[in-house]
């Protein structure tokens, strides 16, 4: 599943705001740990780490999208293009902010979070969020439309059997009045709160309910490597 589409029309979401609120959210918490050095997994164009970076953090960023990553790395951030089970070093603290954890199914799920606990030092903080079941289903789905004046984005998600399928229409303008259409699905995966309980590796300590685009569409998750 690519995410070079998504990262491409993503001036077009409407989701600057939220993005904002929920990394002050991921800020609040993590002052109240001491951390050094921190991994940010998809970290996206580096907003996150250079806000961490101001707090004298030493940040690591991986991403799937080259686009996210080559945005990140032209501001002079540590970025690669790396999956977390290739990450090397060890880190006080790790986050996975707005939606990682839904774009894993059970299965990945389940090494994605040994792999986070690998690369934590002994007592080290994992922060992320997932969607609670409203945000899927009451927020997430339907059809939203957008546009400037080189392109056009349509988005189209439906929730079934506790999976979101998003499709990205994307249209941008060329010479002659012409447009390249692209497109591209996405899907994402519903995590009960229960799922994160009772982990091999992580202890799940703090959890809260956030409201970014209604009441309660995400929950929050602190965890600390066993």
């Amino acid at each position: 599943m690519s995410l070079d589409l998504y990262a491409k029309a993503e001036h077009l979401l409407g989701i600057e705001d939220s993005t904002e609120q929920l990394h002050d959210i991921y800020l609040q918490t993590l002052e109240n740990y001491s951390v050094n050095t921190l991994l940010d997994i998809g970290c996206g164009r580096g907003l996150l780490m250079e806000k961490l970076q101001e707090r004298g953090i030493g940040c690591t960023g991986i991403d799937q999208s080259e686009v996210m990553v080559e945005a990140a790395a032209a501001k002079g951030l540590k970025v690669s293009r790396t999956g977390i089970c290739e990450v090397r070093g060890s880190f006080d603290a790790a986050v996975a902010a707005f939606d990682v954890l839904n774009f894993l199914d059970n299965e990945g799920l389940g090494l994605f979070l040994h792999c986070v606990a690998s690369r934590l030092e002994p007592g080290g903080i994992f922060v992320a969020d997932i969607n609670s079941l409203h945000g899927f289903t009451d927020v997430a789905e339907g059809t939203m439309s957008n546009e400037d004046g080189n392109h056009f984005l349509n988005v189209d998600a439906y929730f079934d059997e506790n999976e979101l399928h998003t499709e990205f229409t994307l249209f941008t303008k060329k010479s002659n009045e012409c447009y390249a259409k692209e497109q591209s699905e996405i899907v994402q995966w519903f995590h009960p709160l229960e799922r994160f309980r009772n982990l091999p590796e992580l202890k799940l300590i703090h959890y809260k309910n956030i409201s970014l685009y209604d009441t309660n569409d995400k929950v929050l998750l602190v965890f600390k490597r066993i």
